[in-house]
């Protein structure tokens, strides 16, 4: 069954809706309209339910910090060297909100907007939003839809988009789990379907090269915590390169909480996974039950694919064309 949807704020004059899902497990999941936000997923632990994602009680919270909470980050998540590229001949420059570069879309990109939300039954919900032709400095409408569905204690996320002309898309989710509820997320244990990485710059943006993780502290193929030796955390902010023959059946990401009382399992059909342990998290502000989310509070694990792409024709290409509509499909299983 579903609550809502119910008006919680007004922002650039629309309604700002949430709906809270909930499953026969007792998940509980609340969605808001504002960057079709996951703003807090609840799990039942021990006879009680247990926050597992980073948010926000308030609405004005989300404008006020750029943390991506839960958020559907686009058109292109992520980041674009120099925040331009060029198609078909033509170069395109767009909004840089991260240095010289740009990171999600840009200012206005798709987890900054209002979107349309509509029950499809009690345990699904589709947000939809149309980014017009050259927002941010993008080449081509482009019509999104996020549909989210809860069963038992999985949560499916099918993205799809469609463009008038040829366009580069990348969308993610940017949910910050932390399976605790509470404190860091160093003593998470992590397994990951990946046997290479993107090597990336000092500005986080990749260089071309693709290099395998043996050797590497981004070897995950055997499960391990987010610790160093001495027990620090460890500040990730790059990009794995999943297994390629997987089945869609099989997780390419299983994550355990500390004393083992959740695990999370992510399947994707995407090439790529970006691994962020919350290293530039320090929020004063309250979050969801007043708690204050510390340095490394919540890790993600964006599915993708691989960070600018569009300038990497090696990489998988993330170019959507008229009449061949971007779809990503994604399962997130905690429990």
């Amino acid at each position: 069954m579903a609550n809502g949807p119910r008006k919680i704020a007004s922002h650039d004059g629309r309604d700002v809706l949430e709906t809270t899902l909930t499953s026969e497990t007792g998940v509980l999941i609340s969605v808001i309209n504002y960057g079709a936000i996951i703003r807090d997923w609840k799990v039942p632990v021990a006879g009680s339910l247990r926050s597992v994602v980073l948010g926000f009680d308030r609405f004005e919270d989300y404008l006020e910090h750029n943390s991506y909470f839960g958020a559907i980050a686009g058109r292109v998540a992520n980041r674009i060297a120099g925040a331009r590229f060029t198609l078909d001949g033509k170069e395109y420059r767009l909004q840089a909100n991260e240095g010289m570069n740009q990171l999600h879309g840009g200012e206005r990109g798709l987890s900054r907007q209002v979107w349309e939300m509509e029950m499809l039954s009690g345990d699904a919900v589709r947000l939809t939003l149309t980014s017009p032709d050259g927002e941010m400095g993008y080449p081509g409408r482009l019509d999104v839809s996020v549909t989210y569905r809860l069963a038992g204690n999985a949560l499916t996320m099918d993205i799809a988009a469609e463009t008038d002309a040829p366009t580069p898309v990348n969308i993610t989710q940017h949910n910050y789990f932390n399976l605790m509820g509470e404190g860091d997320i160093r003593n998470h244990t992590l397994w990951l379907a990946a046997n290479a990485y993107t090597v990336r710059d000092a500005d986080l943006i990749p260089t071309g090269r693709i290099e395998p993780v043996a050797g590497s502290h981004f070897d995950f193929r055997r499960p391990r915590p987010l610790c160093d030796t001495q027990g620090e955390p460890i500040a990730y902010d790059n990009n794995l390169v999943l297994d390629t023959g997987r089945h869609r059946s099989a997780p390419v990401a299983v994550l355990t909480a500390q004393d083992e009382s959740l695990k999370l399992m992510l399947k994707t059909d995407q090439p790529g996974l970006q691994l962020y342990t919350g290293s530039k998290l320090n929020l004063s502000v309250p979050g969801l039950g007043g708690r204050h989310y510390p340095r490394f509070g919540g890790l993600c694990l964006e599915d993708q694919n691989f960070p600018d792409a569009i300038n990497q024709p090696h990489f998988p290409s993330c170019v959507v064309m008229p009449g061949q509509p971007y779809s990503h499909w994604c399962e997130i299983e905690i429990g």
